[in-house]
């Protein structure tokens, strides 16, 4: 017999949106909260909303969401007798579950022991194996030598994935095409992995090149039942990490569909499998589909299955931990229509999808779309957490309808202050290929030059230019002579890396023209221009405008045209840029993080694009590389340090004889 195991008040160990999405079913079923945050997260929206916070230490997640002993002493201190891991790294953490269990906690997920056997990645593949899964060719064994590997390696063939075996998100994560790559990249496998979960361990898979990403969702309770929710496909990836999902898959038909929820089903229930889970398989050109891993836990992008099933998959993870059975059936369930999410990350796309952080500055999400988000005016993104901020779902009677409805969203979606992946969504979902439902796992390498381009218009530039005279001027009294109104004023702004001259002429009340390069735009103002309203109606050439904008010092980020910009005065900007370092030999650190490694020291020569230091922000790592070839002269880190964005990590004396060369950004 089976038991129930009640409970009354939830811990949601986790932040962001994602607390928010656990305590908004949480709350509808009559459950108290208790949330847990950082020091840098005291005015987090998650804290706010649950019925009790505790703080859990400082903002370095080692020290506070993923403090085990802190977390269940929170619980201990507020009366909670459940914990809800949230979809991060605790939610996969078999001793997390079981330090839960041991606490007297119910921890709403699948059991310690679950989580043992499939989330190490070869004990999962093994078991998948016996279970006569079908799985890609690889090396999952325990000799973990670099010479091994190189020769596991070359048995398989190229190209292979290395993958942390305790990874996920991405990391510990290294395509490798030939063998001379083989060893360095198995070494920044190696210690992302063991950076983010203290584990180096890999395993080896032939790479399988421009597969479908496709997951499973499945249901199980403790009492045998499993059943499957449809797939969704996640094959649009940076990095390995998933940026856009959707469900149904377009390459996926009901005869695929029952294969391989027949097979995630019977993979689940050979575990004793409690609760939500995702099995993640390759799709290859020829309708063959091969395992690659199992997640222990809710996904980020559950929403669009909930979307086409109409269930709250959280719900359902409350109700299963309580030891209820499920009352749903394979057959009925139905999936209606077609859903599309995007994450929108704070990051530079053109820099690599470099984490950003700072302060939003204006938020308003679009309407008429489900969007997941923790954000609001002033809300500040630290440089410690994943960079995704927000989710955007689009759900349609069908996927023209879907894509239509989150084309539009991400036209309206206002954020402003910190860079984000706005625009390279937009580019994305319009795109050609994607719009036809063609997408592999290989679509932003192999149309990168379209979806990573970050030109401005020339009217926004007018826009932006009107916006910083206007704002930072005194404004002429209505008596001014027409005389002065006419002088052109000369302007230098500055765009990413790139200098633009700008030209302004007043022709009459709240009217410009203003010259941007060689293009000139007619400009008149709608609506008075005021500071402090943060959004205005121009005439730009004819056209009408709604802008939304803000000045933040010698900068102004406007939203124009369903477009961010953000547009320096250069004539006032001061001191370097992120991440910029050439002729003067200084290696400045590109974004807040944290010193993961270094790995040259004073007195030692480097050449050109050697690594000298690898920072992690956001569960990213970035090598900072030699611009030139030379000998160091200053290291100013250590292991553990956190630094700020343009802080000099290493100098470098210059061979007489070496020119700058380009950063290389990442590994």
């Amino acid at each position: 017999m089976t038991q129930a195991t009640p409970f009354h008040k939830i811990l949601i160990a986790n932040r962001g949106e994602i607390a928010l999405r656990v305590i908004r079913s949480a709350h509808a079923l009559g459950y108290r909260t208790v949330a847990v945050y950082s020091t840098a997260d005291q005015e987090a929206a998650h804290v706010h909303a649950a019925h009790q916070a505790v703080c859990i230490g400082e903002p370095l997640p080692a020290q506070s969401y993923l403090n085990i002993a802190a977390i269940i002493e929170a619980a201990r201190r507020t009366g909670a007798d459940a914990v809800h891991p949230g979809y991060g790294f605790l939610a996969e953490n078999e001793d997390f579950a079981q330090a839960c269990r041991e606490a007297g906690l119910v921890f709403i997920g699948p059991s310690p022991e679950a989580i043992r056997a499939m989330g190490d990645k070869a004990g999962a593949k093994r078991l998948m194996i016996a279970a006569g899964v079908p799985c890609i060719a690889g090396y999952q064994g325990e000799d973990q030598s670099a010479e091994h590997l190189a020769a596991q390696a070359a048995q398989i063939g190229y190209p292979v994935m290395i993958k942390a075996t305790a990874g996920g998100g991405g990391r510990g994560m290294r395509l490798v095409r030939q063998a001379a790559e083989f060893a360095d990249l198995l070494r920044s496998a190696q210690s992302e992995a063991l950076n983010a979960f203290g584990d180096a361990t890999v395993i080896l898979e032939r790479a399988i090149e421009s597969p479908r990403h496709i997951e499973i969702q499945i249901l199980a309770d403790r009492h045998g039942h499993a059943i499957h929710l449809g797939e969704r496909d996640c094959s649009v990836q940076r990095r390995h990490q998933k940026v856009i999902e959707e469900a149904p898959s377009p390459a996926v038909d009901a005869a695929l569909r029952a294969r391989m929820g027949a097979t995630a089903v019977a993979a689940v229930q050979a575990i004793a499998y409690e609760g939500a889970g995702t099995l993640e398989f390759l799709l290859d050109s020829e309708g063959h589909f091969y395992f690659m891993e199992m997640n222990t836990r809710l996904q980020v992008e559950h929403p669009v299955t909930e979307a086409i099933t109409g269930l709250d998959l959280v719900e359902w993870q409350l109700r299963v931990a309580a030891g209820e059975p499920l009352t749903l059936t394979q057959d009925g369930i139905a999936l209606a229509g077609h859903a599309i999410e995007v994450r929108l990350c704070a990051e530079d796309v053109p820099a690599g999808f470099m984490p950003q952080s700072g302060t939003l500055l204006q938020w308003r999400p679009p309407a008429g779309v489900r969007v997941e988000h923790a954000l609001s005016d002033g809300a500040h993104i630290p440089p410690y957490y994943d960079s995704m901020i927000a989710k955007i779902i689009a759900h349609g009677p069908n996927r023209s309808a879907a894509l239509r409805q989150l084309q539009s969203a991400l036209h309206d979606l206002v954020a402003l202050g910190v860079t984000t992946n706005q625009s390279f969504l937009r580019r994305s979902v319009a795109h050609p290929v994607f719009a036809q439902g063609e997408a592999t796992t290989a679509f932003i390498a192999v149309h990168e030059a379209a979806l990573l381009s970050e030109t401005p218009s020339t009217p926004a530039l007018a826009v932006a230019a009107w916006l910083l005279h206007q704002s930072g001027a005194v404004q002429p009294s209505p008596e001014a002579s027409r005389l002065a109104h006419a002088l052109p004023v000369g302007m230098s702004l500055k765009v990413g890396d790139t200098a633009v001259r700008a030209m302004l002429t007043q022709t009459g009340p709240q009217a410009f023209t203003v010259q941007v390069g060689d293009q000139s735009h007619a400009l008149r103002a709608v609506t008075p221009m005021a500071p402090e309203a943060h959004s205005v109606r121009v005439v730009v050439d004819q056209v009408m405008h709604s802008v939304h904008w803000v000045r933040d010092g010698h900068r102004v980020c406007l939203h124009f045209d369903g477009q961010p910009h953000q547009v320096l005065d250069l004539t006032r900007a001061v001191g370097a840029k992120p991440g910029e370092h050439g002729g003067d030999g200084k290696v400045r650190a590109s974004m807040n993080g944290r010193v993961v490694a270094v790995l040259v020291a004073v007195g030692e020569r480097v050449q050109a694009q050697q690594a000298l230091v690898t920072l992690e922000a956001m569960k990213m790592e970035h090598v900072h590389a030699a611009p030139l070839t030379g000998t160091v002269t200053a290291v100013h880190v250590t292991t553990g340090d956190q630094v700020p964005a343009s802080r000099v990590v290493v100098e470098i004396q210059a061979d007489a004889a070496s020119a700058p060369a380009e950063r290389k950004q990442d590994e």
